[in-house]
């Protein structure tokens, strides 16, 4: 959500999942994301899935949606790519410029510096060398520098692992 600069609006958890409306801070639409657990035990979201979106989106008056699955089927991902809906999974994920992810990075080290130690770093010397926050800080501004999205997409994801945690160290 952060990276599409969606802003959550409300949260309803369904029977196999978690719908969540949000709005595109850009464009001022509505969207719906929806994850989904699969019903089949290889975890395949088939197109039942798919055409079960399609109609709260149309119900409910959605701009676009996107939907979250461990995998999908070969109808499921024709019937997404058919109404424009994007998918996230295992092995497919949204694509971001290499220089939004850096800037959302550093916004999210600002943010757990600020709430870890009060204050935000101007120099190295102003952190702790074991913090892993700033571990992560020096891998991420090596990431970008070498061009390696799918590293500093692993960088995100440790900094959102660590906002999520309690210990911040």
């Amino acid at each position: 959500m952060l990276m599409q600069n969606f802003s959550c609006e409300e949260r309803d958890k369904r029977n196999r999942g978690l719908d969540i409306t949000a709005v595109d801070e850009e464009s001022n639409e509505k969207v719906l994301l929806r994850i989904v657990k699969s019903k089949s035990k290889a975890g395949y979201v088939g197109v039942d899935a798919v055409r079960k979106m399609l109609e709260a989106m149309e119900h409910n008056d959605y701009d676009k949606g996107v939907i979250f699955g461990k995998k999908f089927t070969v109808a499921a991902k024709r019937e997404l790519l058919q109404n424009d809906i994007k998918r996230v999974s295992e092995t497919h994920t949204l694509k971001f410029k290499p220089e939004k992810l850096y800037l959302q990075i550093n916004q999210y080290i600002d943010d757990l510096c600020e709430a870890k130690c009060g204050k935000i770093p101007k120099k190295e010397s102003d952190c702790r060398c074991d913090c892993r926050i700033r571990v992560i800080s020096d891998n991420a501004s090596f990431h970008f520098d070498q061009g390696w999205t799918d590293l500093l997409k692993n960088d995100f994801k440790q900094l959102f692992a660590i906002r999520g945690s309690k210990d911040h160290n």
